[in-house]
């Protein structure tokens, strides 16, 4: 019984990555039981970081793979808005410790063991006319094995600017906006035409005038969801938003 232990135990060190934490469902995959998990934490061969949540004693835990597993928590979890951005490079500055932002389809709270390591904001967001399954243009960072799902840049703006008005500054995703003008046309394209906001797309297409972004010179506004010809306004810290068709 003694080995058997020992077995699993060994398998539990040596056959996942440092900084990857586990679920119950990942330990019993190694043959490690609820009982024998408990024994585990007791005898300090484990450490519980909430209910059903483990890490491996020392180990410090690595964002990739701490998102991978919110993934498999949370319906559409992806990595967008301004972090998906950052990530692929489109920056006003690189702050001391930026916040990580979320996005998914339900309602839920960020664990406290995720947030007390990476600074995260959640969105619940259906910006898009797509299924969780199958998001556009999300997919692991740069394609690399075992990367988080990551919006690419042209849905990290459309996110971006969806939540103007909300509790994004609009001077500042003015700025993010005019950082991406090596946007793909096409994709900024394909996006809005399944846009489910037409707060979002009308920002779009005055941002991207305005800033004269080559982009934006390749949209027509005519093929795309603008909604009726009344001004979309809205009242926020910055002030007044207006956004004629």
């Amino acid at each position: 019984m003694t080995t058997t232990k020992e077995n699993r135990l060994k398998s539990l060190y040596t056959s996942l990555p440092p900084g990857t934490p586990l679920v119950s469902e990942d330990l019993a995959g190694l043959g490690i039981s609820a009982d024998l998990a408990v024994h585990y934490v007791r005898s300090g061969w484990l450490t519980r970081l909430a209910r059903g949540v483990y890490a491996r004693p020392g180990d410090t835990l690595l964002p990739n793979p701490s998102l991978r597993l919110l993934e498999r928590k949370v319906e559409g979890l992806h990595v967008g808005g301004k972090s998906a951005l950052e990530w692929y490079g489109v920056r006003q500055y690189v702050p001391q410790q930026s916040t990580l932002h979320l996005y998914g389809w339900t309602a839920t709270k960020l664990p406290d063991w995720f947030l007390k390591r990476f600074p995260a904001e959640y969105h619940r967001k259906r910006l898009f006319e797509e299924t969780p399954q199958s998001l556009l243009h999300v997919a692991p960072f740069e394609k690399r094995a075992a990367a988080p799902l990551v919006s690419s840049p042209e849905r990290g703006l459309l996110e971006l600017l969806s939540e103007v008005g909300v509790r994004q500054p609009l001077q500042e995703a003015r700025e993010l906006a005019e950082s991406a003008y090596t946007l793909r046309a096409d994709v900024i394209e394909e996006l809005l035409k399944r846009c489910t906001s037409v707060k979002t797309v009308r920002l779009t297409l005055l941002l991207g005038g305005e800033l004269s972004l080559p982009w934006a010179k390749k949209l027509n506004p005519a093929q795309l969801p603008t909604g009726s010809k009344k001004p979309w306004v809205s009242r926020s810290s910055d002030g007044l938003l207006i956004l004629k068709p």
